[in-house]
């Protein structure tokens, strides 16, 4: 069995909600030889110095996050997308100990295949760029410069603010968001950084601006 992280026991045994659940858990973790780590405030457990599975304490489960869980075949359709958009993480919650130690085979087997993806160098296919809406073309047309400065933004910054603006049914609603967010775009901030300077986790928004009255993004 690998050796157990400090940091990781202490979190556990700390840990007012879930605790038994998560040293369920990493106990399966560790017999399948994977290298425990503490980071982010949370198990992260690596094989061949890659991040391959987390354990994460929520408010209704305890869950697994298979970093690379989109390359996993799922026969047994234990995984959950954490988000509509996610393509690569997948979680598989668990409410009681009695539920992962039936699933235990399971989860080894997951946890077998994961590694198995990692030797073999496997990788998430990037999804598709999300086209362009026309009003944002047309604004670009206007406004060179702002069309200059999307496109020095990451991918995920460029594809977070397209989602965004495709959310908005109708073209006026579309309109609307696309100049609410030019000067942020100027600024080459993403959609979720930070624009008051005041978190603590730049460059992503910590919701620290709530601090500051009749503050408006």
């Amino acid at each position: 069995m690998n050796i157990k992280n400090p940091q990781v026991s202490e979190l556990i045994q700390n840990a007012k909600k879930w605790s038994a659940e998560m040293a369920c858990l990493r106990h399966i973790l560790l017999d399948c030889l994977l290298v425990e780590t503490y980071k982010w405030s949370s198990p992260v457990y690596m094989f061949g110095g890659k991040n391959l599975i987390g354990i994460a304490a929520l408010k209704e489960h305890c869950a697994l996050n298979f970093f690379k869980g989109g390359l996993l075949q799922d026969e047994e359709g234990l995984l959950i997308k954490p988000g509509e958009n996610s393509n690569s993480a997948r979680w598989m919650k668990f409410s009681s100990v009695e539920e992962i130690r039936a699933k235990e085979a399971s989860i080894k087997a997951y946890i077998f295949e994961t590694i198995e993806a990692e030797k073999l160098g496997l990788q998430i296919e990037k999804p598709e760029q999300q086209p362009i809406p026309e009003e944002l073309t047309a604004i670009f047309a206007k406004k060179p410069a702002l069309q200059q400065a999307f496109e020095k933004l990451t991918p995920g910054r460029q594809r977070v603010y397209l989602m965004y603006f495709w959310e908005g049914k109708q073209s006026a609603t579309r309109i609307a968001r696309i100049e609410k967010n030019e000067k942020y775009i100027l600024k080459g901030k993403g959609l979720s950084d930070c624009v008051c300077g005041l978190t603590k986790k730049k460059p992503g928004c910590d919701g620290s601006h709530r601090a500051i009255e009749n503050f408006k993004r």
